[in-house]
Protein backbone atom coordinates (compact mmCIF):
# COMPACT_ATOMS: atom_id res chain seq x y z
CA UNK A 1 0.00 0.00 0.00
CA UNK A 2 1.85 3.04 -1.14
CA UNK A 3 -0.10 5.45 1.42
CA UNK A 4 1.46 3.69 3.95
CA UNK A 5 4.81 2.63 2.12
CA UNK A 6 5.51 6.78 1.89
CA UNK A 7 4.37 7.24 5.63
CA UNK A 8 6.45 5.34 6.56
CA UNK A 9 9.42 5.92 4.44
CA UNK A 10 9.18 9.62 5.71
CA UNK A 11 10.66 8.90 9.26
CA UNK A 12 13.29 6.73 7.63
CA UNK A 13 12.15 3.37 7.58
CA UNK A 14 13.57 1.13 5.35
CA UNK A 15 11.11 -0.72 3.23
CA UNK A 16 13.39 -3.77 3.49
CA UNK A 17 12.07 -4.14 6.51
CA UNK A 18 8.33 -4.48 5.32
CA UNK A 19 9.63 -7.60 3.04
CA UNK A 20 8.95 -5.28 -0.39
CA UNK A 21 11.76 -7.48 -2.78
CA UNK A 22 13.92 -5.35 -4.36
CA UNK A 23 13.49 -4.80 -7.99
CA UNK A 24 16.78 -7.11 -8.75
CA UNK A 25 14.92 -10.15 -7.35
CA UNK A 26 16.81 -10.16 -4.72
CA UNK A 27 15.36 -11.26 -1.31
CA UNK A 28 14.63 -9.81 2.15
CA UNK A 29 14.58 -11.54 5.39
CA UNK A 30 11.68 -9.66 6.75
CA UNK A 31 8.23 -12.08 6.82
CA UNK A 32 4.83 -10.67 7.14
CA UNK A 33 3.88 -11.45 10.60
CA UNK A 34 7.39 -8.87 11.26
CA UNK A 35 6.36 -6.70 8.76
CA UNK A 36 2.93 -6.29 10.57
CA UNK A 37 4.91 -5.47 14.02
CA UNK A 38 6.81 -3.10 12.21
CA UNK A 39 3.43 -1.16 10.79
CA UNK A 40 1.89 -1.52 14.23
CA UNK A 41 5.11 0.20 15.87
CA UNK A 42 4.60 3.19 13.81
CA UNK A 43 1.12 3.45 13.36
CA UNK A 44 1.16 6.32 15.52
CA UNK A 45 2.41 8.30 12.45
CA UNK A 46 -1.06 7.67 10.86
CA UNK A 47 -3.20 9.73 12.84
CA UNK A 48 -5.24 12.70 11.72
CA UNK A 49 -4.55 11.06 8.10
CA UNK A 50 -7.34 9.61 6.32
CA UNK A 51 -5.02 6.34 5.68
CA UNK A 52 -5.43 6.51 9.44
CA UNK A 53 -8.64 7.00 9.64
CA UNK A 54 -9.85 4.36 7.17
CA UNK A 55 -7.29 1.40 9.11
CA UNK A 56 -9.13 2.54 12.50
CA UNK A 57 -12.34 1.70 10.69
CA UNK A 58 -11.85 -1.41 8.99
CA UNK A 59 -10.08 -2.92 11.95
CA UNK A 60 -13.15 -1.61 14.78
CA UNK A 61 -16.72 -2.69 11.93
CA UNK A 62 -15.09 -5.44 9.96
CA UNK A 63 -12.75 -7.52 12.29
CA UNK A 64 -14.29 -6.36 16.10
CA UNK A 65 -10.90 -4.99 17.13
CA UNK A 66 -12.13 -1.07 18.81
CA UNK A 67 -8.43 -1.04 20.80
CA UNK A 68 -6.20 1.67 18.82
CA UNK A 69 -3.47 -0.76 17.43
CA UNK A 70 0.22 -0.55 18.35
CA UNK A 71 3.36 -2.53 19.04
CA UNK A 72 2.10 -3.73 22.02
CA UNK A 73 -0.74 -5.27 20.97
CA UNK A 74 0.24 -6.09 16.83
CA UNK A 75 0.71 -9.90 17.48
CA UNK A 76 -2.93 -10.62 19.06
CA UNK A 77 -3.90 -8.50 16.24
CA UNK A 78 -2.28 -10.41 13.63
CA UNK A 79 -3.38 -13.40 14.70
CA UNK A 80 -6.97 -12.56 14.96
CA UNK A 81 -7.23 -11.03 11.37
CA UNK A 82 -5.65 -14.07 10.16
CA UNK A 83 -8.16 -16.22 11.56
CA UNK A 84 -10.68 -13.80 10.33
CA UNK A 85 -9.55 -14.44 7.03
CA UNK A 86 -9.60 -17.87 7.04
CA UNK A 87 -13.52 -17.81 7.96
CA UNK A 88 -16.03 -18.43 5.33
CA UNK A 89 -17.59 -15.01 6.24
CA UNK A 90 -14.14 -13.32 4.85
CA UNK A 91 -14.69 -14.83 1.54
CA UNK A 92 -14.57 -12.57 -1.21
CA UNK A 93 -17.85 -12.95 -2.37
CA UNK A 94 -19.40 -12.81 0.83
CA UNK A 95 -17.92 -9.73 2.08
CA UNK A 96 -19.20 -8.33 -1.70
CA UNK A 97 -22.59 -9.31 -0.58
CA UNK A 98 -22.12 -7.59 3.45
CA UNK A 99 -20.91 -4.62 1.95
CA UNK A 100 -23.79 -4.28 -0.12
CA UNK A 101 -22.06 -3.37 -3.50
CA UNK A 102 -23.80 -3.07 -6.82
CA UNK A 103 -20.95 -3.38 -9.04
CA UNK A 104 -17.05 -3.15 -8.78
CA UNK A 105 -15.10 -2.24 -11.75
CA UNK A 106 -11.14 -3.36 -11.31
CA UNK A 107 -8.61 -1.20 -13.62
CA UNK A 108 -6.98 -3.54 -16.37
CA UNK A 109 -4.20 -3.45 -18.67
CA UNK A 110 -4.88 -3.23 -22.43
CA UNK A 111 -3.24 -6.64 -23.16
CA UNK A 112 -5.01 -8.23 -20.29
CA UNK A 113 -6.81 -11.54 -21.28
CA UNK A 114 -9.54 -10.72 -18.37
CA UNK A 115 -9.19 -14.59 -17.51
CA UNK A 116 -10.36 -14.23 -14.15
CA UNK A 117 -13.36 -11.57 -15.27
CA UNK A 118 -14.24 -15.17 -17.73
CA UNK A 119 -14.26 -17.55 -14.49
CA UNK A 120 -16.58 -14.91 -12.24
CA UNK A 121 -18.69 -15.02 -15.38
CA UNK A 122 -18.73 -18.76 -15.69
CA UNK A 123 -19.10 -19.29 -12.18
CA UNK A 124 -23.10 -18.14 -12.71
CA UNK A 125 -22.25 -16.19 -9.31
CA UNK A 126 -24.26 -12.81 -9.25
CA UNK A 127 -22.16 -10.71 -8.35
CA UNK A 128 -21.16 -7.69 -10.66
CA UNK A 129 -17.59 -7.03 -11.07
CA UNK A 130 -16.44 -5.34 -14.36
CA UNK A 131 -13.23 -4.65 -15.92
CA UNK A 132 -11.54 -0.92 -17.29
CA UNK A 133 -9.38 -0.44 -20.30
CA UNK A 134 -6.45 1.27 -19.22
CA UNK A 135 -4.05 1.65 -22.18
CA UNK A 136 -1.48 3.77 -20.37
CA UNK A 137 1.26 1.43 -21.09
CA UNK A 138 0.83 1.62 -24.25
CA UNK A 139 0.06 5.13 -25.28
CA UNK A 140 2.75 6.38 -23.08
CA UNK A 141 5.19 5.78 -25.13
CA UNK A 142 8.26 6.68 -22.52
CA UNK A 143 6.41 3.31 -20.08
CA UNK A 144 9.21 0.85 -19.14
CA UNK A 145 9.59 -1.78 -21.07
CA UNK A 146 7.26 -0.22 -23.73
CA UNK A 147 8.31 -3.10 -26.68
CA UNK A 148 7.18 -5.52 -24.45
CA UNK A 149 4.02 -4.68 -23.44
CA UNK A 150 3.47 -3.98 -27.89
CA UNK A 151 4.15 -7.52 -28.25
CA UNK A 152 1.92 -8.52 -25.81
CA UNK A 153 -0.45 -6.18 -27.58
CA UNK A 154 0.18 -7.81 -30.86
CA UNK A 155 0.03 -11.45 -29.11
CA UNK A 156 -3.69 -10.40 -27.75
CA UNK A 157 -5.25 -8.86 -30.66
CA UNK A 158 -3.99 -10.96 -33.00
CA UNK A 159 -2.68 -8.20 -35.06
CA UNK A 160 0.87 -7.72 -36.16
CA UNK A 161 1.34 -4.11 -35.17
CA UNK A 162 3.97 -2.46 -37.45
CA UNK A 163 2.81 0.93 -38.01
CA UNK A 164 0.45 3.63 -36.45
CA UNK A 165 -2.33 2.29 -38.32
CA UNK A 166 -2.26 -1.09 -36.96
CA UNK A 167 -1.80 -0.12 -33.76
CA UNK A 168 -4.93 2.12 -33.43
CA UNK A 169 -6.50 -1.26 -34.93
CA UNK A 170 -5.44 -3.35 -32.19
CA UNK A 171 -6.25 -0.73 -29.55
CA UNK A 172 -9.84 -0.98 -31.01
CA UNK A 173 -10.04 -4.43 -31.21
CA UNK A 174 -9.29 -4.85 -27.11
CA UNK A 175 -11.77 -1.41 -26.44
CA UNK A 176 -14.47 -4.01 -27.81
CA UNK A 177 -13.34 -6.98 -26.62
CA UNK A 178 -13.49 -5.41 -22.73
CA UNK A 179 -16.80 -4.21 -23.89
CA UNK A 180 -18.24 -7.21 -24.53
CA UNK A 181 -16.65 -8.94 -21.03
CA UNK A 182 -19.12 -5.95 -19.71
CA UNK A 183 -16.54 -3.00 -19.44
CA UNK A 184 -18.35 0.67 -18.46
CA UNK A 185 -15.11 2.73 -18.74
CA UNK A 186 -12.11 3.48 -19.47
CA UNK A 187 -8.96 4.91 -17.73
CA UNK A 188 -5.94 7.45 -18.42
CA UNK A 189 -3.30 8.65 -16.45
CA UNK A 190 -1.19 11.21 -17.69
CA UNK A 191 1.03 14.33 -15.95
CA UNK A 192 -0.11 16.62 -18.35
CA UNK A 193 -3.76 17.40 -19.79
CA UNK A 194 -2.56 18.26 -22.81
CA UNK A 195 -4.30 16.82 -25.86
CA UNK A 196 -3.89 18.04 -29.86
CA UNK A 197 -4.85 15.79 -32.75
CA UNK A 198 -1.48 15.25 -35.26
CA UNK A 199 -1.62 14.15 -38.84
CA UNK A 200 -1.52 10.61 -39.50
CA UNK A 201 2.07 11.30 -41.01
CA UNK A 202 3.42 12.80 -37.93
CA UNK A 203 1.84 10.34 -35.63
CA UNK A 204 2.89 6.89 -37.99
CA UNK A 205 6.82 9.07 -37.83
CA UNK A 206 6.91 8.73 -34.17
CA UNK A 207 5.49 5.60 -33.85
CA UNK A 208 8.07 4.45 -36.05
CA UNK A 209 10.96 5.86 -33.72
CA UNK A 210 9.36 4.16 -30.41
CA UNK A 211 9.69 1.02 -32.39
CA UNK A 212 13.20 1.75 -33.12
CA UNK A 213 13.57 3.31 -29.51
CA UNK A 214 14.44 6.40 -30.44
CA UNK A 215 11.48 8.62 -28.99
CA UNK A 216 12.42 11.90 -27.78
CA UNK A 217 10.60 13.17 -24.50
CA UNK A 218 8.65 15.62 -27.30
CA UNK A 219 7.59 12.73 -28.97
CA UNK A 220 6.43 11.13 -25.95
CA UNK A 221 4.59 14.58 -24.98
CA UNK A 222 2.78 14.46 -28.34
CA UNK A 223 1.84 10.97 -28.55
CA UNK A 224 -0.18 11.01 -25.78
CA UNK A 225 -1.75 13.99 -26.42
CA UNK A 226 -2.57 13.13 -29.83
CA UNK A 227 -3.74 9.56 -28.66
CA UNK A 228 -5.94 11.02 -25.32
CA UNK A 229 -7.97 12.59 -28.20
CA UNK A 230 -7.86 9.09 -30.36
CA UNK A 231 -9.55 7.33 -26.92
CA UNK A 232 -11.89 10.44 -26.74
CA UNK A 233 -12.85 9.71 -30.60
CA UNK A 234 -12.92 5.75 -29.57
CA UNK A 235 -15.46 6.44 -26.45
CA UNK A 236 -17.78 8.19 -28.63
CA UNK A 237 -17.71 5.39 -31.11
CA UNK A 238 -18.09 2.58 -28.41
CA UNK A 239 -19.97 4.60 -25.65
CA UNK A 240 -16.94 3.32 -23.02
CA UNK A 241 -16.80 6.34 -20.10
CA UNK A 242 -13.54 8.11 -20.44
CA UNK A 243 -11.72 8.48 -17.28
CA UNK A 244 -8.69 11.19 -17.09
CA UNK A 245 -6.24 11.55 -13.90
CA UNK A 246 -4.19 13.80 -14.70
CA UNK A 247 -0.89 15.65 -12.53
CA UNK A 248 0.82 13.26 -10.88
CA UNK A 249 4.88 13.02 -11.20
CA UNK A 250 5.55 9.65 -11.11
CA UNK A 251 8.54 8.13 -8.95
CA UNK A 252 10.03 10.73 -8.05
CA UNK A 253 12.50 9.06 -5.65
CA UNK A 254 15.11 7.47 -8.52
CA UNK A 255 16.98 5.81 -6.32
CA UNK A 256 13.89 4.09 -4.53
CA UNK A 257 12.59 3.65 -8.21
CA UNK A 258 15.83 2.12 -9.30
CA UNK A 259 15.92 -0.55 -6.20
CA UNK A 260 12.26 -1.37 -5.93
CA UNK A 261 10.29 0.07 -8.96
CA UNK A 262 6.56 1.86 -9.14
CA UNK A 263 4.22 2.36 -6.41
CA UNK A 264 6.09 2.82 -3.42
CA UNK A 265 4.77 5.90 -2.60
CA UNK A 266 7.55 8.36 -4.34
CA UNK A 267 4.56 9.72 -6.63
CA UNK A 268 4.14 13.54 -6.09
CA UNK A 269 1.09 15.90 -7.46
CA UNK A 270 2.16 18.43 -9.82
CA UNK A 271 0.67 21.99 -11.02
CA UNK A 272 -1.61 21.63 -14.00
CA UNK A 273 -3.39 23.11 -16.78
CA UNK A 274 -6.65 22.21 -18.07
CA UNK A 275 -8.62 25.08 -19.52
CA UNK A 276 -5.95 25.10 -22.88
CA UNK A 277 -4.77 21.86 -22.88
CA UNK A 278 -8.44 20.08 -23.35
CA UNK A 279 -9.28 22.66 -25.38
CA UNK A 280 -8.69 20.39 -28.80
CA UNK A 281 -10.49 17.38 -27.43
CA UNK A 282 -13.37 19.16 -25.59
CA UNK A 283 -13.74 21.15 -29.13
CA UNK A 284 -14.03 18.12 -30.98
CA UNK A 285 -16.37 15.62 -28.43
CA UNK A 286 -17.51 17.57 -25.64
CA UNK A 287 -20.78 18.57 -27.05
CA UNK A 288 -21.70 14.83 -28.18
CA UNK A 289 -23.91 13.12 -26.77
CA UNK A 290 -22.19 9.54 -26.76
CA UNK A 291 -19.18 11.14 -24.53
CA UNK A 292 -18.37 10.76 -21.09
CA UNK A 293 -15.53 12.28 -19.63
CA UNK A 294 -14.59 12.23 -15.78
CA UNK A 295 -12.10 14.35 -14.67
CA UNK A 296 -9.30 13.50 -11.75
CA UNK A 297 -7.19 16.23 -10.28
CA UNK A 298 -4.32 16.14 -7.73
CA UNK A 299 -3.48 20.44 -8.64
CA UNK A 300 -6.58 22.12 -6.13
CA UNK A 301 -5.71 25.51 -7.59
CA UNK A 302 -7.67 24.45 -10.76
CA UNK A 303 -10.84 23.29 -8.94
CA UNK A 304 -12.82 26.86 -9.46
CA UNK A 305 -10.91 28.35 -12.02
CA UNK A 306 -10.65 25.51 -14.71
CA UNK A 307 -12.44 22.46 -14.07
CA UNK A 308 -15.47 23.74 -12.36
CA UNK A 309 -16.30 26.13 -15.38
CA UNK A 310 -15.32 23.34 -17.76
CA UNK A 311 -17.82 20.91 -16.38
CA UNK A 312 -20.37 24.17 -15.87
CA UNK A 313 -20.24 24.32 -19.72
CA UNK A 314 -19.48 21.02 -21.49
CA UNK A 315 -21.95 18.24 -21.44
CA UNK A 316 -19.84 15.62 -21.69
CA UNK A 317 -17.61 16.74 -18.69
CA UNK A 318 -18.47 15.54 -15.10
CA UNK A 319 -15.73 16.05 -12.55
CA UNK A 320 -14.67 12.89 -10.39
CA UNK A 321 -14.53 12.96 -6.46
CA UNK A 322 -11.06 14.70 -4.53
CA UNK A 323 -8.41 11.56 -5.52
CA UNK A 324 -5.82 10.29 -3.86
CA UNK A 325 -3.63 13.36 -1.98
CA UNK A 326 -7.33 14.93 -1.46
CA UNK A 327 -9.48 11.46 -0.65
CA UNK A 328 -9.92 13.10 2.89
CA UNK A 329 -12.59 14.98 4.85
CA UNK A 330 -10.72 18.13 4.43
CA UNK A 331 -10.16 17.21 0.87
CA UNK A 332 -13.59 16.79 -0.20
CA UNK A 333 -14.99 19.79 2.10
CA UNK A 334 -12.30 21.75 -0.27
CA UNK A 335 -13.91 20.27 -3.16
CA UNK A 336 -17.24 21.25 -2.30
CA UNK A 337 -16.59 24.58 -1.60
CA UNK A 338 -14.48 24.93 -4.91
CA UNK A 339 -16.80 23.09 -7.41
CA UNK A 340 -20.34 23.20 -6.58
CA UNK A 341 -21.26 26.91 -6.92
CA UNK A 342 -19.77 26.65 -10.45
CA UNK A 343 -20.28 23.42 -11.66
CA UNK A 344 -23.20 22.84 -9.82
CA UNK A 345 -23.92 19.23 -7.89
CA UNK A 346 -25.15 17.66 -11.22
CA UNK A 347 -22.24 17.61 -13.02
CA UNK A 348 -19.70 15.82 -10.82
CA UNK A 349 -19.48 12.04 -10.33
CA UNK A 350 -20.46 11.28 -7.07
CA UNK A 351 -17.75 8.76 -5.62
CA UNK A 352 -15.94 5.82 -6.34
CA UNK A 353 -13.71 4.60 -4.13
CA UNK A 354 -10.39 4.34 -6.39
CA UNK A 355 -8.95 1.54 -3.55
CA UNK A 356 -6.80 -1.52 -3.96
CA UNK A 357 -7.67 -2.77 -0.23
CA UNK A 358 -10.83 -4.16 -0.29
CA UNK A 359 -11.78 -4.19 3.09
CA UNK A 360 -11.41 -0.66 3.12
CA UNK A 361 -14.19 0.10 0.67
CA UNK A 362 -16.71 0.82 3.62
CA UNK A 363 -14.62 2.98 5.33
CA UNK A 364 -14.04 5.26 2.26
CA UNK A 365 -17.79 5.15 1.41
CA UNK A 366 -18.68 6.60 5.04
CA UNK A 367 -16.28 9.15 5.11
CA UNK A 368 -17.37 10.37 1.82
CA UNK A 369 -21.15 9.85 2.70
CA UNK A 370 -20.35 11.79 6.14
CA UNK A 371 -18.84 14.74 4.20
CA UNK A 372 -21.48 15.32 2.06
CA UNK A 373 -24.62 15.08 4.47
CA UNK A 374 -22.29 17.83 6.35
CA UNK A 375 -21.67 20.27 3.40
CA UNK A 376 -25.49 19.50 2.11
CA UNK A 377 -26.70 20.01 6.03
CA UNK A 378 -25.30 23.74 5.92
CA UNK A 379 -26.86 24.58 3.11
CA UNK A 380 -30.15 23.48 4.39
CA UNK A 381 -29.44 25.34 7.36
CA UNK A 382 -28.27 29.30 5.59
CA UNK A 383 -31.75 28.42 3.94
CA UNK A 384 -29.85 27.74 0.40
CA UNK A 385 -31.79 24.62 -0.39
CA UNK A 386 -34.75 22.96 1.60
CA UNK A 387 -35.11 20.36 3.56
CA UNK A 388 -36.23 18.38 0.82
CA UNK A 389 -34.16 19.22 -1.53
CA UNK A 390 -31.34 18.59 0.59
CA UNK A 391 -32.49 14.88 1.43
CA UNK A 392 -32.31 14.22 -2.74
CA UNK A 393 -28.67 15.95 -3.01
CA UNK A 394 -27.33 13.97 -0.62
CA UNK A 395 -29.18 10.76 -2.09
CA UNK A 396 -27.44 11.98 -5.55
CA UNK A 397 -24.02 12.29 -3.67
CA UNK A 398 -24.29 8.63 -2.16
CA UNK A 399 -25.61 6.90 -4.62
CA UNK A 400 -27.56 8.29 -7.43
CA UNK A 401 -24.78 10.54 -9.36
CA UNK A 402 -21.99 7.71 -9.62
CA UNK A 403 -24.40 5.69 -11.21
CA UNK A 404 -25.47 8.43 -14.06
CA UNK A 405 -21.39 8.99 -14.58
CA UNK A 406 -20.82 5.66 -15.22
CA UNK A 407 -24.08 4.77 -17.11
CA UNK A 408 -24.47 1.24 -15.22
Amino acid sequence: DHYIFRMLYSQGIPLETLGIPPKDGGKTKTDDRQAWQVFADHFHLFRGTPTGLWLREELAQLFGLSEPLNGRNAQDYYDHIDAQLKSAVFRPRQLYDQFNIEVLCTTDAATDTLAHHQAIQDSGWHGRILPTFRPDALINLDTENWQAHLAALCEVSNINVVDYPSFVQALEQRRTFFKEMGAQATDHGAISAYTDLLSPTAADAIFQRALQGKTTGEDTYRFTGHMLLEMARMSVEDGLVMQLHIGSYRNHNQLLFEKFGRDMGADIPVSVEFTRNLRPLLNRFGHNPNFGLILFNLDETTYARELAPLAGHYPAVKLGPPWWFHDSLNGMRRYFDQVMETAGLYNTAGFNDDTRAYPSIPARHDVWRRASADWVAGLVLRHMVTLDEGLEMVQALAYDLVKWAYRL
